[in-house]
């Protein structure tokens, strides 16, 4: 019997990353003198984080911020969905930023589509949040990972669990 190769795609958040970026953002905003007395602040909750700001630009600020220091530490902005701000109390404005955590169905479709349609010999199956992809040769797996990095899936892509049986 021929050798089988395989890996997995999955979509992950780092979560101590995310703790790290949150608290160096919330050290920054606590010495910049444009928050001082400002009732703004982010919150970490265990699949989202929660934004406020006193008004818009103060928002927009604290969002910036976050972004800057998530990016520094390697968290893809790809993994972040934002919910609309909403009012909050104190006039201040509260947003919502989910964490996305797996590859949900719709994503898998599309990504076990791509593949099949690019004539590629490999074998798509989606075991629930992640993807396995599976081939004889090593070289049509090479071929799947570069083209599901080509193609933009609005989400942050690893290629892990690379095996050979």
């Amino acid at each position: 019997m021929a050798k089988e190769n395989s890996f997995d795609v999955v979509s992950r958040v780092d979560m101590q990353e995310v703790d790290n970026a949150v608290n160096q953002a919330v050290r920054e905003m606590s010495t910049r003198f444009d928050f001082k007395g400002s009732k703004s602040s982010i919150t970490l909750n265990e699949d989202n984080l929660v934004l406020v700001g006193d008004d818009d630009f103060k928002l927009k600020n604290v969002k910036e911020i976050l972004e800057q220091k998530l990016v520094k530490r390697g968290v893809s902005l790809k993994s972040l969905v934002y919910d609309k701000p909403e009012k909050a109390a104190g006039d201040t404005l509260r947003q919502k930023v989910d964490l996305i955590q797996g590859i949900d169905k719709d994503k898998a479709r599309e990504m076990t589509k791509a593949v099949k349609d690019s004539k590629i010999k490999a074998q798509v199956t989606v075991q629930e949040n992640q993807i396995r992809v599976s081939a004889k040769n090593r070289d049509d797996l090479q071929a799947v990972i570069k083209l599901l990095k080509d193609h933009d899936f609005g989400l942050p892509l690893q290629f892990v669990n690379y095996r050979t049986f």
